[in-house]
């Protein structure tokens, strides 16, 4: 699939689901995966920071194998390189990560995705060529403690900013996504909501009707 075919792919989608082992309440990702899948979410990201090359890369390659057959976009946290080299449809990269001009010239048929803590950051991802950005902490998240939260006003201030598609993540979950939603996110970004619930399914559901209800 060319760039052109995925991001019409991700502006098509709704809830977006990043899946990290950590947090998926004792269940392997591909368990999840398979869950999250099942209940129509078309945006995926595999982020594992931890694990060894080989194992990543042999993890991706399963996510993408999963992912394909059921007509999701698969990106891959971080790594360029493992996203080429299993054949996924995007990567996301961090402010510490590689420079997105940089990922943009080694991968140009890949979603590049940013992560943006300001208009700053989220304009220079725009002008260097990212394919959407993520906005956030919009919520306080486990995920990042550390980070100080945006509160859903952000939404507000940054997008009529951009051009290209954006996302929202952080504390994003079943009791407060409708506020994201109000402020014109149609691609909330969840972790925890859904990889750690009882049921992935039902959490999954349930957030996607929001979404498009």
């Amino acid at each position: 699939m060319d760039l052109a075919r995925r991001l019409a792919a991700f502006e098509q989608a709704d809830l977006y689901v990043v899946i990290t082992e950590a947090f998926c309440a004792g269940r392997t990702s591909l368990a999840v995966l398979d869950q999250v899948l099942a209940a129509g979410v078309k945006i995926v990201q595999l982020r594992e920071k931890d694990l060894t090359d080989r194992a990543l890369y042999e993890l991706a390659q399963e996510f993408r194998r999963r992912t394909e057959a059921a007509g999701s976009l698969l990106l891959i946290d971080d790594r360029v390189d493992i996203a080429l080299a299993a054949g996924a449809d995007g990567v996301h990269l961090g402010q510490t990560d590689l420079p997105v001009a940089a990922a943009r010239r080694i991968a140009p048929d890949l979603i590049v995705g940013a992560s943006s803590h300001g208009l700053e950051e989220a304009l220079a991802a725009q002008a260097a060529g990212a394919g959407y950005v993520n906005i956030g902490p919009i919520f306080p998240t486990a995920t990042k403690p550390d980070a100080v939260a945006l509160g859903v006003d952000a939404i507000l201030r940054l997008t009529p900013h951009l051009t290209i598609p954006w996302s929202t993540m952080g504390g994003i979950n079943i009791g407060n996504i409708a506020r994201v939603v109000a402020m014109g996110a149609r691609h909330p970004a969840v972790m925890s909501a859904v990889t750690a619930a009882a049921d992935v399914l039902a959490a999954a559901r349930a957030l996607r009707e929001t979404i498009i209800s």
